[in-house]
């Protein structure tokens, strides 16, 4: 680990200006990611600027009915929140699928949005990454690419977005509230992660010394009728190597409306306007889902490893409409 200066802050503004003053400075929040990637030289920092002193802890309703938590919170206090776990089940269900308990007591709203790949590839600086020095190549498109992506990729990263929690923030329109020196602005979720292209050192639209503030999610009355699920290697501690988060709304046996998101295949959280059209006006049944799953993954592309992930992403999308539409 490189040696580094911290900076603790006591207001947003603060934290601001100091991350202002250094282009080399990353903000603290749980750091579970952050000091990980230190260690391994990936991330090298001037300077922390240690935002845990700064009051964004919190999660409240909005007038409309949604919610707006704080970049502060921590995993395991969002995901045992009464409102968030009775109104928007599948959130919940994505953060306590992930990780462990130490670590999500520990990882923060925000800083879980803003975690990076876990390619080996991109963890071992001994290997090229475009990620890392940009125009040095991409080690996985040939090499061991099994828990790589398969929607979104390029041929310059196949690297698979690794949060689990995204998955249902980008299913619900979520809205990310950040500050900067400009100000503040909103960034709609669909918006915040950037597809690799022919930049994947670049992952989100955050300007330098941006500070993420809060997280909201609006208000939708069948978010009350969502699942999030996961398929891993091993029970626990894993990432996904692929998801599903699915909000039904069903009336009379037809699917008025749906929301399905994708997680362990894309490059950046994944949602599908396609098989959410699929099931629009479709009957609750599982020749509905299946046409779903179909359309969802239409346009994957695999590589030599990952082949499977095509049928496990569909089998994964199909179990967890059948969940949702009360259908298994």
């Amino acid at each position: 680990m490189q040696p580094f200066t911290l900076t603790q802050p006591k207001n947003a503004q603060t934290a601001i200006q100091a991350a202002a003053g250094d282009q080399q400075s990353k903000y603290l929040g749980g750091g579970t990611n952050l000091i990980d990637l230190m260690k391994m030289y990936v991330e090298q920092p001037r300077q922390l600027v240690d935002i845990n002193g700064i009051a964004l802890q919190k999660i409240e309703r909005t007038p409309a009915g949604g919610a707006l938590i704080g970049a502060l919170v921590r995993n395991s206090d969002l995901a045992y929140d009464t409102y968030i776990s009775s109104q928007y089940p599948m959130v919940a269900q994505a953060l306590l699928s992930g990780a462990s308990a130490q670590l999500r007591n520990m990882a923060t709203t925000a800083g879980n949005i803003l975690q990076r790949t876990r390619c080996p590839y991109f963890f071992n600086t001994s290997f090229p990454c475009n990620k890392r020095v940009p125009g040095s190549g991409c080690s996985a498109i040939k090499g061991f690419n099994r828990t790589h992506a398969i929607l979104g990729t390029s041929d310059k990263c196949i690297a698979a977005h690794p949060s689990d929690f995204c998955v249902p923030l980008i299913a619900l329109d979520a809205v990310v509230h950040v500050q900067g020196t400009a100000g503040k602005r909103t960034i709609p979720f669909a918006d915040f992660h950037l597809l690799p292209g022919q930049t994947p050192e670049r992952e989100n639209v955050l300007q330098p010394a941006e500070l993420i503030t809060h997280i909201e999610l609006p208000a939708l009355s069948f978010a009350r009728r969502s699942h999030y699920l996961k398929v891993r290697d091993r029970a626990s501690y894993a990432f996904a190597l692929t998801s599903a988060a699915v909000a039904l709304d069903i009336s009379g046996g037809t699917i008025q409306s749906a929301r399905i998101a994708l997680g362990g295949v894309g490059t950046k959280p994944w949602r599908s306007p396609a098989a959410e059209a699929v099931l629009r006006g479709a009957p609750n049944n599982e020749q509905s889902y299946r046409a779903a799953a179909e359309a969802a993954l239409k346009d994957a592309k695999p590589y030599k490893y990952n082949a499977f992930k095509i049928d496990l992403a569909k089998r994964t999308l199909i179990k967890a409409l059948a969940t949702t539409g009360g259908m298994s």
